[in-house]
Parts: C-alpha cells; sequence; structure tokens
C-alpha cells in the first residue's frame, strides 16, 4: 500500500501525536489499571509511524513490530528509545512475552476471520500468563456508519492535505472501503494528488469475543463515548 510504503516520508506531516493525545491516554489508562502487577513491557504489533507509542513511551518500555521497513524508519526517527522489529503482525513469533500486547490501527488490515484469528493468536502467545492484550478496531459492525474525515500540517518547506471516504458496498460481508484522497505540495511547491483505496475488515463484537476465546483470552469490550469501543483481554 503506497500509504505505507511510498508515501511514507509523508507521515509526520500527514499525522501529528497531537491528535492521538486523548485516546492513546485512555489506552494508557487501561493498561495501567489492568494490573496488578501494572504492565512494565508493551509490544506494539502494527505500530506504523509510533505515534500511540509516542504518548505511552514515558509509562512503558515498548517494542514495535510492523511489516513495513518504511514506517518503521519513520517511527525509529520519533521513538529512538524503542525496540523496533519488522514482521508481519499474523505470524510473527519473538520468542519472548510481554506484560501487554497492544493493537492499533492495523487491526483494520484484517480483513477476514482466518487473518483476524491468526493476528490475535500472535498477540496470544507474546502475553504473559496474566498479562493482558489490548485491541483497538477502527469500527465495529454495530456502530459502523458510512464517514469522511480530512486533515493534514505544514512542515519543513511541505504540506499534505488529504479526505477519507469511509463506505460499506456490501454489508453482508467482513469488509468496507475506505477511499484516501491525497494532496502532496513539496518544498518547490509541485503540488501530487495521490488516490489509495484499501480494504478494511468490519467484524461484529460476538465474532469479536468468539475468536478471541478461541486463542485462549478472556476478553469483554470496553465502550467510550468520544473515543472508539476497545477489546481488553487477559491471559489467564
Amino acid at each position: 500500500m503506497k500509504l505505507y510504503d511510498e508515501l511514507a516520508g509523508w507521515w509526520p506531516i500527514l499525522a501529528e501525536p497531537s491528535e492521538y493525545r486523548d485516546e492513546a491516554a485512555f489506552f494508557g489508562r487501561l493498561l495501567g489499571k489492568s494490573g496488578p502487577p501494572r504492565p512494565r513491557t508493551v509490544l506494539d504489533l502494527g505500530s506504523g509511524s509510533g505515534i500511540i507509542a509516542f504518548h505511552l513511551k514515558a509509562r512503558y518500555a515498548m517494542t514495535l513490530v510492523d511489516k513495513s521497513p518504511q514506517m518503521l524508519a519513520v517511527s525509529r526517527k520519533r521513538n529512538p528509545e524503542c525496540e523496533h522489529l519488522l514482521g508481519d503482525i499474523r505470524t510473527v513469533r519473538l520468542a519472548r512475552t510481554f506484560d501487554a500486547v497492544f493493537v492499533h490501527d492495523s487491526v483494520c488490515h484484517m480483513t477476514n476471520e482466518s487473518d483476524l484469528s491468526a493476528l490475535m493468536k500472535t498477540a496470544f502467545v507474546h502475553c504473559r500468563p496474566g498479562g493482558v492484550a489490548l485491541f483497538v478496531p477502527d469500527e465495529m459492525r454495530e456502530t459502523f456508519v458510512p464517514s469522511t474525515d480530512h486533515g493534514g500540517y505544514d512542515s519543513d518547506g511541505r504540506s499534505v492535505r488529504y479526505v477519507q471516504w469511509t463506505t460499506d458496498p456490501d454489508p453482508d460481508d467482513t469488509t468496507i472501503r475506505v477511499d484516501f484522497g491525497i494532496l502532496l505540495r513539496d518544498r518547490r511547491g509541485r503540488v501530487r494528488v495521490v488516490h489509495e483505496r484499501q480494504t478494511h475488515g468490519l467484524f461484529a463484537r460476538a465474532a469479536w469475543l468468539r475468536m478471541l476465546r478461541q486463542v485462549g483470552f478472556k476478553p469483554s469490550v470496553v465502550r467510550h463515548n468520544s473515543i472508539r469501543d476497545v477489546v481488553l483481554c487477559r491471559r489467564t
């Protein structure tokens, strides 16, 4: 996907950490209250540009995994004190466990139950007994509504503006369509237009809970009116 390879270098002005301050604080509180003992080590699966880790690293020792070398390079600049590892979050095995596993927007790229279950298994095998995993899907079937969003910033002579359009062409399947229209202006003032269409996964709460139980977690849905529903799991 162009957003995570060809356009990775634009991420620092496509989304800024300040946009994620409130939800990162919410995630941090959920993790912090999951003890005792309070989690110390956190595995971030599908860490992207490291924008959530930027807020969590003061409280937790973060290990960041992503399949895009370009996005890892962006995150290393933002979070040089964090460990970064290249890997597919469906299959990576690090031969160690963590107090908590965190899965943010990357879960949206799991478009069928097989891939989603594989990601859940990765989280389970890396979560210590008694530890927790926090999954943060963009959408759930019960709460999904078509939407548009927009954003972008200016920095160091470059600018980005984008619109994001999310629709559900087939309500009977487990996917939704996300179209990005992106304007990129370089330091010489030249503007390039990029369109990217992504297919994201959309699953019902019951499917989430069923699959998480199947891999061994004890899950519960935590609702937040102004952020999003998340799934907090414990490995017993």
